[in-house]
Formats: C-alpha cells, structure tokens, sequence
C-alpha cells in the first residue's frame, strides 16, 4: 500500500527557517537605546550657560555677595590706612543709633523685641559713616593730580557718557567732555589761565555740531567761581534735565563725528630741522 506524501512542505532547515533573530532585535533596541542616551548627554553637555542682559555669565547671589564683602574688606582696609579714626567713628556710629532706638524699647516696655531693629540700624549708620569716610579719603588722594576729574566723571550713576581728554595743553591741563540729559557739559582741570581758552575754543566747535543743545562748563578748583573736585559729581547731577533720552542718543551719534581725545602737540621746533607739514601746522593751531 503506498504512501501518500504530506502536502504541506517541511519547513527549511538551518537559518532559512528561522524568523527574525530575537538576539538581532534586542540588539539593535539597545543600540538605539545607547545612541539616545549619548545624544541626550550631549545636548545637556552642551547646554549654554544663562547669560544676563549685558551678555555675561549671570553670578549666583552666594558668590556676589562674597564679591561685595570682598571689596568692602578691601575698601576698609585702605581706607583705616590714611583714616585711623575710621574704627571709632564707626563704633560710636553703631552704638549711638543702638542705644537710641534700644532706649525707646525700653520706653515702650519692649527692649527685646526692638534689639534687631536697633542692631540692623547701628550697622546701616556705621556703614553710612564708612562711606563717606572712603569717599573723602579717595578724593584727598587723587585731588591736585592730572586726570582726577575723569575720574570722578567716570563713577558717577546713570547715563553719562564721560569722553575723557578731548582737549589739553603740554602742562597736563585738560578739558573733558559730558553728554546726559543736561546737555553737553565741559569740564576743565589745570591753571585757570590756560584752561580758560581750551573751554572758548572747545564750546565753539561743539556749538557747531549741536545747534541749541545746552553746552555748561566748569572749571574744577578751590577759588571763587569753580568747583571742589568732591562736589563735582553732585554738582553735575544737580543740572536741569534738558533732554529726552532719545535726543541723547542723536546727539552723541553728532559728537562721534568730532572723535575722541586729542592728545597736546608740544610748541617749539621740530627735532632735526625738519619742516611742519599742512596737516601738523594745523593741529598746532588747535
């Protein structure tokens, strides 16, 4: 009796047979896996830092105010160096105002619960106290020395854009200039005499530039007429707000023209027996 062969075919032997490697997807889901990981470390790795509005790295509040305490440290240091009443100043600042606002506690029954509030006070008063202090010794030092009214320009607050030097003479007078919302603001260190002519002829080629702006000048010195260098900021500030802000703004696009510092050409001949050019006696003129 012959046998009838089965219709349905014996599946292929080896790896014909065989559907898709479980080790092969398994495989490959880790690697996908491992590869999503490695960008995602990536991408935190390579997330930038925050920036503030100036475009610098922004500095945690913990490390500035170890900066500020740093250069209060500083600022004492060499302030108690050329003031050594500063201590006792600032000592009998504290316990003055302490000892005040503890008295009225104890007035109003309650010295415990105003001994913050009077130890809080007696440092703002101390630290009051040191300011000026620094500010005064700061000013003693650099009082009398070629550049020290720039620099007093320079540390004032708000919107001053100080251009430094733009006239002077070979006797290290100077004349700089300040642009805010006052107008346009000369001011001029050296011997009265000479700055007197570098303020005449620096207001004429500005008044050319900035039509009916306010143009003030001041002269920093002691005698009648001019300004203390440690009043000068405050003096500045105390001008009339002539200005918008956006008018500042075109203005000093106009007074970019003019260009920065011009540095004093000495008088007398030239070294060698060279002849001046055009251009060098017309600087000379300046």
């Amino acid at each position: 009796m012959a046998r009838s062969k089965p219709t349905d075919s014996p599946a292929p032997a080896g790896n014909a047979g065989r559907g898709p490697a479980a080790g092969r997807g398994r495989s490959s889901g880790a690697g996908s896996s491992g590869a999503g990981a490695t960008a995602v470390g990536k991408s935190k790795a390579a997330k930038p830092a925050k920036t503030g509005k100036d475009g610098q790295p922004k500095v945690g509040r913990l490390k500035k105010v170890g900066n500020q305490a740093r250069l209060i440290k500083q600022a004492y240091t060499l302030t108690s160096k050329n003031d050594p009443k500063l201590p006792w100043l600032m000592l009998i600042a504290f316990v003055a105002v302490a000892g005040l606002v503890e008295l009225l506690a104890i007035l109003f029954d309650a010295p415990f619960l105003f001994l913050p509030i009077a130890v809080v006070l007696g440092l703002l008063a101390a630290m009051i106290v040191f300011g000026r202090r620094a500010q005064g010794s700061a000013y003693r030092q650099v009082e009398g020395q070629p550049g020290a009214a720039a620099w007093v320009l320079e540390g004032m607050r708000g919107d001053w854009r100080v251009s430094a030097g733009v006239a002077g003479t070979a006797q290290l007078d100077s004349v700089h200039r300040v642009l805010g919302r006052p107008g346009v603001i000369l001011v001029a260190e050296g011997s009265p005499a000479r700055v007197r002519g570098l303020l005449a002829q620096e207001k004429k080629r500005i008044a050319r530039v900035v039509g009916d702006t306010p143009i003030y000048d001041i002269t920093v010195g002691d005698e009648e007429g001019q300004v203390p260098l440690r009043r000068l900021s405050t003096h500045v500030m105390k001008l009339p707000r002539n200005l918008s802000a956006g008018e500042v703004n075109t203005l000093g696009r106009r007074l970019a023209a003019l260009g920065g510092p011009r540095p004093p050409v000495p008088g007398g001949p030239l070294p060698g027996g060279r002849q001046m050019t055009v251009s060098q006696r017309q600087v000379r003129r300046r």
